[in-house]
């Protein structure tokens, strides 16, 4: 390589360095920024989720707290008092106040905090069925046969967490207006289905054995 080459080659190389410290000095702060919004969103995501475990844990401390009264009307008491940061929280606050407000024999509050829950149209699913499988118990005889049987059946639904239990809601509306037949095969229906539980297995073979019929031997036995 001649010497005027590498002359070029020198002043080819400075020039870029020179434009180079020149574009760094005109935008490194966009680098910097960047930095800046990666540091700073990474330390408020953890911020954000440690505080959403904190408020979780305030809320269920709260709640475990407003059980721990002996007094039912104590415990509901407590249980309304209770903040939650969340929807879901609060919904299960409410159930829980309900449950205590029917020991109490407040029917009718359990009634509205039913019916918070199961008209909050930004909770999932499951908890809205859940408050609707409670008010049908809680009315129970207040509503009509047609009306019982209405709602169970909006349970049933492929999918519900509350499927299996609402059919066996509709299979007692059955027995109690006179069609045995139609309870015992929807019973045989629950108790063959892979998804109930040992326990709802046991209720509904009780059943059929008390309508007079041999339950079926389900793949379980």
């Amino acid at each position: 390589m001649s010497n005027s080459d590498s002359f070029i080659e020198e002043v080819s190389e400075e020039v870029r360095r020179d434009r180079l410290f020149a574009l760094m000095k005109r935008y490194g702060w966009i680098a910097v920024l960047i930095v800046i919004l990666l540091v700073g969103g990474a330390a408020y995501n953890e911020y954000r989720k440690a505080s959403t475990q904190a408020n979780a844990e305030a809320t269920g401390d709260a709640m475990i707290a407003a059980l721990k009264n002996d007094d039912p009307i104590k415990r509901a008491a407590a249980l309304s008092a209770v903040e939650p940061s969340t929807a879901g929280a609060q919904a299960i606050a409410l159930m829980l106040e309900a449950a205590e407000q029917v020991t109490n024999g407040e029917f009718d509050a359990a009634v509205a905090a039913l019916k918070k829950v199961e008209s909050n149209a930004e909770l999932p699913l499951v908890y809205r069925q859940v408050a609707a499988f409670k008010l049908l118990a809680v009315q129970g005889e207040s509503l009509s046969v047609e009306d019982r049987r209405a709602g169970y059946e909006a349970l049933i639904a492929p999918g519900s967490a509350l499927r299996l239990l609402a059919e066996e809601q509709l299979a007692l509306i059955e027995i109690e207006t006179g069609k045995p037949e139609a309870a015992t095969k929807r019973l045989q229906t629950i108790a063959s289905d892979a998804q109930a539980t040992a326990g709802l297995r046991q209720r509904v073979s009780q059943l059929i054995v008390a309508l007079g019929v041999t339950p079926e031997p389900t793949g379980a036995d």
